[in-house]
């Protein structure tokens, strides 16, 4: 029987090669490779990167690059599907899948958010990227954060959706006994169809109904590489810290949330506006939940785009 969720794959694929995209794998190191889908602009016939120019003879306009990183539950361009194609004309997009999802992988027994950005800025870095904004949204967001905090000269800019800075343990059993799940493996791991019932209830504002075969054909094709995944969620787990700095970070942040997010409630995002200090700005968007990004795409890409132009307008004054 055809899996559902795999033949829709060919016309994402599609969908994102109209908006001006093709796929590539980048060797970090060896034994650790990551997946992503490039400006086409960036990738010869042979596969390489391209460091100048189109065969056009016209010169070429350097667009401003954002990198859409995404969360736990999906690889990168199911979840910046409605956002790829908005920001293409005026940007090149980058869009990776992180370690243990598509087909990045590492041999490496290293699982923390930082090991994640150190690969993800490596990987930007053999594809000739040297500035650019982040678009972190959830477990994706923790990756964006560790990437600004380390790597200051690359990123510029974050913008930060339904995520936090650091999953303390305190923050963890809070949240878990908020959401009604013993772990977070429980939540972002599911293994049958009531599972994944539950992480789509609690991820969206509206509820939606969809057959059970197509929630046992999603399992199957976007939860893989299960253990390492685990592991992933175990090493995002910090003990608290009472002497712990918060951050300071150079880049302008700005918070895109979801009003109605159950997983990162709006609080969460109040908290760390006030802790982010004066570069850090926040705008919430009503009738979303945690998938603000996939329930009301239009909205979200007006003020991601806004927040994006403000950069543009903000350099050229300098």
């Amino acid at each position: 029987m055809v899996n559902l969720v795999a033949a829709q794959k060919p016309l994402l694929h599609g969908l994102m090669k109209l908006a001006g995209l093709r796929p590539t794998t980048v060797e970090v190191v060896p034994g650790t490779k990551m997946d992503f889908w490039v400006p086409s602009e960036t990738i010869r016939k042979d596969g390489h990167k391209q460091e100048e120019k189109l065969e056009s003879k016209k010169p070429i306009k350097k667009k401003p690059v954002v990198v859409l990183v995404h969360g736990f539950a999906a690889e990168g361009i199911v979840t910046w599907q409605f956002q790829v194609g908005s920001l293409t004309k005026e940007y090149s997009v980058y869009v990776p899948d992180l370690l243990f999802f598509g087909g990045s992988v590492t041999d490496s027994t290293e699982r923390s958010p930082m090991f994640q950005a150190e690969c993800l800025v490596k990987s930007l870095g053999q594809l000739g990227v040297d500035k650019c904004t982040v678009v972190g949204f959830s477990y994706g967001g923790m990756v964006a954060f560790k990437m600004a905090e380390k790597y200051p000269d690359l990123v510029h800019a974050l913008v930060i959706s339904g995520s936090i800075l650091n999953m303390t343990d305190s923050i963890s059993s809070s949240n878990l006994g908020k959401l009604g799940v013993t772990s977070s493996t429980e939540l972002l791991l599911p293994t049958s169809v009531k599972g994944l019932k539950t992480l789509l209830s609690l991820a969206v504002h509206k509820k939606l109904w969809f057959p059970d075969r197509l929630h046992r054909d999603y399992l199957e094709v976007m939860f893989t590489n299960r253990k390492e995944r685990g592991e992933l969620l175990e090493a995002l787990i910090i003990s608290n810290r009472p002497d712990e700095v918060f951050p300071t970070f150079t880049q302008n942040i700005h918070l895109l949330w979801g009003e109605e997010d159950l997983i990162f409630n709006i609080e969460f995002a109040n908290n760390m506006k006030e802790k982010l200090g004066d570069k850090a700005t926040m705008e919430s968007i009503t009738k979303g939940g945690h998938l603000v990004h996939l329930e009301r795409p239009c909205v979200y890409n007006r003020k991601l785009k806004k927040f994006l132009a403000s950069l543009q307008i903000e350099g050229a004054q300098k």
